[in-house]
């Protein structure tokens, strides 16, 4: 972790994300985790006060400096409360001093929020199997030596990956690269103040596994192909002759060994071409396993990474005020996302010490987009798939959930919508 005195660099992925949080894409995700009885709010927060300690990071608030955002340490400290406003609402607001994630809990669920800045999906589910474990360990008194299986150091915890594993390359070629031809682009009624509309679909993660094995295919590469056809689904002919681009983040540190709890990752982008779709889901996942091999190659994985770090090590980019750079950034962030239709991120199986895990029925996920992004994780049996829009709809998803129940799957719904039928 590189810290000088009180502050700390933002690691290269976090760079472009203040400059990029507009409007509905407040850059905020959530994870949830779903107890089998109701939370005590005071052991949540004497369980937050400890696991926090290992987390310092996670207690320092973003400052703007003259070349680039850093992370600043404070006296603050987050307060546990019952959820009572809307989900991922900015937690970064220029000028303020204020954390950058929160903690809440309804009912029986407990809510993780946190810009983007401080960690990504992985990292911050580091963070939040502790603060479960630790709850759970006090609320039931449990052996206190249990602890998650992916237990790291703080140091390790804190570590910037991104430059650790950095070397010299064209990253900013790649990040050209990364801006592909005009991709169909979902629509729908965005909801007038811009609030993230939630929508979780659960089904059987055995069935759902067996069904990939039946098409001789992954679990991730089917769920994009799901995904896909739901969208094809979603299209009139003159907008079938457009790409469908799903944007899909991959988690580095299944390639380069870290423990960091920061952000990261990279991010392929899986091209499929409308008029392949012959009505089988086979003309799909043929095509997106194609692509998932070609560019999770150590080769072009290693591309991904450093075209992160392009911006940092770029000498001329160095040295443009904020301002200038925060101007450019959303510009080429505008730019990428007309070659994206969506997102698509797997934080894969969530796994909890057997200690704990009987009090635990399930895991979720959400990500705020500027459009909508869909976020898979898994716990037991239960496959979660979590959306994030400003839509009020949620056409893509229903079709998505459609084609699951096709399959023979149970899908069980779940939403956040505000409107009242």
């Amino acid at each position: 972790m590189e810290k000088s005195n009180n502050w700390y660099k933002l690691d290269n992925a976090a760079k472009i994300v203040p400059s990029t949080a507009k409007g509905a894409n407040t850059r905020v995700f959530r994870l949830t985790c779903q107890l089998t009885e109701q939370v005590d709010e005071d052991i949540l927060q004497q369980a937050l006060d400890e696991i926090i300690e290992e987390f310092p990071l996670f207690n320092c608030v973003l400052r703007r400096g003259l070349f680039w955002y850093y992370l600043e340490d404070s006296d603050l400290r987050e307060t546990v409360e019952e959820e009572n406003t809307p989900a991922c609402l900015p937690l970064y607001i220029p000028g303020r001093k204020n954390l950058l994630y929160r903690v809440n809990y309804y009912n029986n669920r407990i809510n993780l929020e946190m810009f983007h800045v401080l960690a990504d999906g992985t990292g911050a589910f580091m963070f939040f199997k502790n603060l479960i474990t630790r709850y759970l360990v006090i609320k039931h008194n449990i052996d206190a030596d249990i602890k998650p299986s992916d237990e790291f150091s703080i140091e390790e915890k804190n570590v910037d990956a991104f430059t650790d594993f950095y070397s010299k390359q064209k990253g900013l070629k790649q990040l050209k690269e990364m801006r592909s031809v005009k991709a169909y682009q979902i629509g729908g009624e965005i909801d007038d103040n811009l609030l993230p509309h939630l929508i979780e679909g659960t089904v059987s993660a055995k069935k759902f596994l067996d069904i990939a094995h039946e098409h001789n295919t992954t679990v991730g590469v089917m769920c994009v192909a799901v995904y896909i056809k739901a969208i094809i689904q979603g299209m009139n002919r003159a907008q079938s002759k457009k790409h469908i681009v799903v944007s899909v983040p991959v988690n580095l540190r299944q390639y380069f060994k870290s423990g960091t709890s920061r952000n990261f990752f990279g991010v392929i982008n899986i091209d499929y071409d409308p008029a392949n779709y012959d009505g089988q889901m086979s003309s799909i996942i043929s095509q997106v396993d194609k692509d998932f091999k070609e560019k999770l190659s150590q080769e072009n994985i290693e591309k991904t990474m450093n075209s992160y770090a392009a911006l940092e090590h770029n000498i001329g980019i160095k040295m443009i005020p904020l301002p200038i750079k925060d101007i450019g950034i959303g510009y080429f962030d505008r730019a990428a996302k007309k070659g994206v239709t969506s997102s698509m991120s797997n934080l894969g199986q969530i796994k909890m010490p057997e200690e704990v895990a009987d009090y635990i029925e399930g895991f979720s996920a959400f990500m705020t987009a500027a459009s909508q992004q869909v976020t898979v994780c898994s716990y037991k049996d239960r496959l979660s798939f979590g959306e994030c829009s400003p839509y009020k709809t949620h056409k893509s998803m229903l079709n998505f959930f459609r084609c699951l129940t096709e399959m023979g799957l149970e899908v069980e719904i779940g939403t956040n919508d505000y409107d009242k039928e």
